[in-house]
């Protein structure tokens, strides 16, 4: 029975990529109308962290068409270069915790050590495989313990490019009847320009080629690291966002800055980022720390901040199940079970975010959608 299942669930993906032009979804046509904001945007923004990863294995194709039939206002695929200059969607240049690469005997010769954003990698890195060869690979899940619904579809995916994506963007814009934005991040962008690889010029030249341009169009570019953006931001008039986590971003500890995203949390950090960028995205402790014992604590004062220094606030990651959960609003002992996860997404509504990164879009648009 498992095998009848878990074939069956993969030719209902295989059968939503080829019928996505005749696919429809009424209740996000009719969300999106009623939570226009000022700029053309529904309010607060669903952004589908990897797709609706919660469901799907994270950057497939399939990930992201679900999201979008969720009511996603945004897909989110997380982008890093081939050897031979390609964009593909991965969360790491490292291909073994979201590919079946380690069961490929042929390419068992590619498995190396080396440095990544200065933390010591053991695996097969994307920038080692030419296009044609990341496409013999096939996606599985990365946390399988906690989402073994999405393990079971283990080897059925692709790893899609960034034109794929677009591609079906597009297609889906024409069968929902709305607009459907791109929030691509730039992954270890220093990395790849250390070995000739650098993505700012190739990513805006797709998006410029697909009629992404202005700040009107349906597209933030995210980072991690400083500098990149600001390079994009000469190159580019799409929105850009600064992504916060602890310590350092890397391009600076690279130059020898002691820069800290701390530093960069303050008004005055907040300020000098709206100089190059559209919005924030921290990580969601920025906004509402947990105390002692795992719960939601007091909010800070990072949105008022940003709200001020005119940035729109994006946190990461909400995530339904257990693990991710903050103690009080967990539903058992149980990791992978789900619990709370709205009152978690209430309690930053309350707080003033203007969107949010899901790996379960749809629990965000029926929050939204019920308001």
């Amino acid at each position: 029975m498992a095998r009848k299942t878990t074939a069956s669930l993969r030719r209902w993906l295989t059968a939503c990529t080829l019928l996505l032009p005749l696919a429809g979804f009424a209740a996000a046509e009719e969300h999106a109308a009623k939570h226009q904001a000022a700029r053309g945007e529904p309010t607060p923004l669903v952004i589908a962290h990897r797709g609706a990863s919660g469901y799907v294995p994270e950057h497939t194709l399939a990930a992201y068409a679900l999201a979008v039939f969720q009511g996603a206002d945004y897909i989110e695929p997380d982008l890093v270069m081939t050897r031979d200059g390609h964009i593909v969607a991965r969360h790491d240049n490292e291909l073994g915790l979201t590919t079946d690469v380690s069961q490929r005997p042929e390419f068992a010769d590619r498995k190396r050590t080396q440095q990544v954003d200065g933390v010591t990698l053991t695996g097969w890195f994307s920038e080692d495989f030419t296009l044609a060869e990341l496409k013999t690979l096939r996606a599985i899940e990365r946390i399988p313990d906690i989402r073994p619904g999405n393990a079971r579809l283990d080897g059925s995916l692709e790893i899609p490019t960034l034109q794929e994506i677009i591609d079906l963007v597009k297609t889906l814009q024409l069968s929902q009847g709305r607009r459907i934005g791109l929030y691509p991040e730039t992954k270890h962008p220093t990395h790849f320009q250390q070995l000739g690889l650098a993505m700012e010029k190739p990513l805006v030249r797709i998006l410029t080629r697909n009629g992404y341009v202005g700040r009107q169009a349906p597209v933030y570019i995210q980072s991690f690291e400083v500098d990149n953006l600001k390079t994009l931001s000469r190159l580019t008039q799409l929105r850009l966002v600064q992504l916060f986590s602890s310590g350092q971003p890397y391009d600076q500890q690279v130059r020898g800055s002691k820069l800290t995203y701390a530093q960069m949390a303050t008004p005055a950090g907040l300020k000098a980022i709206a100089r190059y960028a559209a919005g924030v995205g921290p990580e969601k402790s920025y906004i509402i720390p947990r105390d002692t014992n795992g719960n939601l604590g007091t909010p800070t004062g990072f949105v008022a901040a940003a709200h001020a220094a005119g940035l729109k606030v994006h946190p990461y990651t909400f995530r339904a199940e257990n693990a991710f959960l903050p103690a009080s609003l967990r539903s058992s002992d149980q990791r992978h079970e789900r619990g709370d996860s709205e009152a978690e997404i209430r309690a930053f509504l309350d707080a003033g975010i203007d969107g949010l990164f899901i790996d379960q879009p749809d629990i965000a648009v029926r929050l939204r959608n019920a308001d």
